[in-house]
């Protein structure tokens, strides 16, 4: 059962995709209102009433885009109004007012596996370490690292890229860009003190003498345990 939050552009009455009144979903239908976003409830999917007023719609598709919501946005349009929609909306489904039941059930199915299926898609676990692209942040043993966006970009290229080994000047390239003036001392800086945040694990990043680095992959049970202090 999702939780699903429709923004109407009209007040009172039904709701705006009648046949959501069928299924056994939690619905919670509110004014479609830029205002009204500041305490809507969270949803797994929202649904966006187009029917009455498609100008007004499409600001508040673009308003919900800069929210950081990550709730998959459906517009519910009318026959007519299918012929304004495009990818500027940047909605990610369309569904007709009159859609029966079973078409809005499985919209909603397919909205709710594709934000799981990204989600997990944009999550790398390995070796004790735990790196979550959608919100830059790693984890090691569950205790979240205190990363600069450089460092969290060496972690994440290691991560992607186990047991290669890589001089400098390709750590340089790929990480900081061809674009970037600065030397492989650089380099040397970000992994000492990335090595310090991992702590107990850091000998994920290992040293291939006159070569450059690599990110070690071991097995949970090759792992130190988790220390009860961060490292300092």
């Amino acid at each position: 059962m999702a939780q699903l939050l429709v923004l109407s552009s009209t007040h009172g009455g039904g709701l705006a995709l009648p046949a959501l009144e069928l299924l056994s979903h939690r619905v919670r239908q509110i004014p479609a209102e830029p205002a009204q976003l500041v305490n809507a409830p969270s949803a797994d999917v929202i649904f966006i009433d187009a029917r009455l007023d498609l100008v007004g719609a499409k600001s508040l598709c673009k308003i919900l885009g800069t929210t950081g919501i990550d709730a998959p946005l459906v517009l519910i349009v009318t026959e007519g109004g299918l012929t304004a929609v495009s990818t500027d909306w940047g909605v990610d489904d369309v569904i007709l007012a009159t859609a029966g039941p079973a078409e809005v059930d499985a919209r909603v199915r397919l909205a709710v596996g594709r934000v799981s299926k990204e989600q997990v898609s944009s999550r790398i676990q390995t070796s004790g370490i735990t790196i979550d692209e959608s919100s830059y942040s790693a984890k090691v043993h569950g205790r979240p690292l205190d990363l600069t966006y450089k460092e969290f970009q060496l972690l994440h290229f290691f991560a992607t890229h186990p047991s290669r080994v890589f001089t400098r000047e390709q750590l340089l390239s790929e990480v900081w860009g061809y674009d970037y003036f600065g030397g492989t001392r650089t380099v040397d800086v970000h992994v000492r003190r990335l090595r310090a945040k991992l702590g107990d694990l850091e000998q994920l990043i290992g040293t291939v003498r006159n070569v450059g680095y690599r990110f070690n992959v071991y097995e949970e049970d090759q792992l130190p345990a988790a220390s009860e202090t961060a490292p300092s």
